[in-house]
């Protein structure tokens, strides 16, 4: 039963981050087969249901995007960043982002309070680290395949 739960959330998970995927998608003109937003967002749903943390998951699945970004761009004749660009859209941490602006407003407009304080910290360090792991875990792929030097 825990299964089908599992398979179930997934599906509905990767059906949602199509969604904003495609729309990116379309701005980019990317092919429609390319669908990789679905992909990275259900490898991240897939990796924090295993027990890991969201900076680590999206770390995994931007990873697995860019290596797929890069195949891909050799089939289409494109540059990657036609399917990657869209494809990590629906893993930019908007809740942790905005819940900070609005400790930020509210500290802003209200004065200091610690508790406020406390959640504009730890939901800006949790945006940047989720920005951070795309933005490194994107570039990783494409360092390991186009390094022109021996890797060891």
């Amino acid at each position: 039963m825990d299964v089908i739960w599992f398979l179930l959330n997934l599906i509905q998970d990767m059906v949602l981050a199509a969604i904003p995927a495609v729309g990116f998608a379309m701005v980019f003109n990317v092919p429609h087969r390319a669908l990789l937003g679905a992909i990275g967002h259900g490898t991240r749903f897939a990796i924090i249901s295993w027990g890991f943390n969201i900076e680590w998951s999206t770390f995994i699945a931007s990873m697995l995007v860019g290596s797929i970004g890069i195949r891909w761009s050799r089939w289409y004749l494109a540059h990657p960043k036609v399917f990657t660009v869209a494809a990590v859209i629906p893993m930019f941490p908007g809740i942790s982002a905005y819940t900070a602006m609005i400790s930020a407003v509210k500290i802003s407009h209200l004065g200091y309070n610690e508790d406020l304080m406390i959640l504009l910290l730890t939901n800006f360090l949790k945006a940047s680290s989720i920005v951070g792991a795309l933005s490194i875990g994107l570039s990783i792929p494409g360092l390991w395949i186009y390094r022109k030097r021996p890797r060891v």
